[in-house]
């Protein structure tokens, strides 16, 4: 239990070694004269040392092998008042800006007929204030919450655009949680490949599959498509569909981004994370 408790397990620490200088310095004290000790006194100063210290060396080494699996945050932790802050810009976007769009559509929908580009627009404008809010107001979710959100916001969207989404989770029983950072990196890459889908694929089916993979520990997140597709040989320059920010989430979460697409067969999209460790 105190390798679970930072402050208990310190404390319990300081309190032996104070314990253990005491005990030294009354032997010392002894061997050099200045105090005075019975035998017995000794003998039980030598072994509330002995147990003091025996005590101390399982403690450290109970906690050595959560020392050795310990990396450095990949970004710094968010105070409680800053995650606050967060969850109150959060709320004003969604109940100022967001009613805003919600108005304008409205006033779309009361036309005949309604101006299809307009309207898709203003839907696209509001899901992606959606998806802000959700990462200002997710920053420790798991990552089969935050995909699940996602799957609550486009689902709709998806359907309404005619394009049927099948949606596929394969994890084991206690799969690694990945940091919230990676977390937050992968979830984004998924919503980026699924606007591209809604955007510029013209698909009638997407499909998306998340897996963790225990002998490797990696989550992978796959998004496949039946559009129109890309030409490989323009993937690397191509500007308007955010594979260089796909490619840069990737690699900030830790892990890496593989596409592959043929002219009228679809695009295929999997990005892979680390999971993080076991918590012990």
């Amino acid at each position: 239990m105190l390798v679970t408790r930072p402050a208990l397990f310190a404390t319990v620490c300081s309190g032996l070694w104070l314990l253990q200088m005491g005990l030294m310095g009354a032997m010392a004290a002894r061997w050099w004269g200045l105090w005075t000790l019975t035998r017995v006194q000794l003998a039980w100063c030598g072994a509330a040392l002995a147990g003091a210290t025996l005590v101390l060396g399982a403690l450290l080494l109970a906690q050595l092998p959560r020392a050795a699996r310990w990396r450095p945050r990949l970004t710094p932790r968010a105070s409680a008042e800053l995650q606050a802050e967060r969850k109150r810009i959060a709320r004003d976007l969604h109940d100022k800006l967001g009613s805003q769009l919600i108005n304008a559509l409205a006033l779309l929908h009361g036309r005949t007929p309604p101006d299809r580009e307009a309207q898709a627009a203003l839907e696209q404008c509001m899901l992606d204030l959606r998806f802000v809010v959700d990462s200002m107001d997710a920053q420790d979710e798991p990552v089969t919450t935050r995909l699940a959100r996602l799957r609550h916001r486009l689902q709709p969207v998806l359907e309404r655009r005619g394009v049927q989404l099948v949606w596929n989770m394969d994890l084991p029983g206690h799969p690694r949680e990945p940091n919230p950072h990676s977390a937050e990196q992968l979830v984004s890459v998924v919503q980026e490949a699924l606007s591209n889908v809604l955007q510029h694929s013209g698909a009638t089916q997407v499909g998306i599959s998340v897996r963790y993979v225990p002998a490797t520990n990696l989550w992978q997140a796959e998004v496949c498509d039946n559009g129109r597709g890309l030409d490989v040989q323009q993937l690397a320059h191509c500007s308007g569909t955010g594979i260089a920010g796909m490619q840069q989430r990737a690699r900030l979460a830790g892990g890496q981004l593989v596409l592959s697409s043929q002219p009228g067969e679809g695009t295929r999209v999997l990005v892979s994370v680390p999971g993080g460790e076991l918590v012990v």
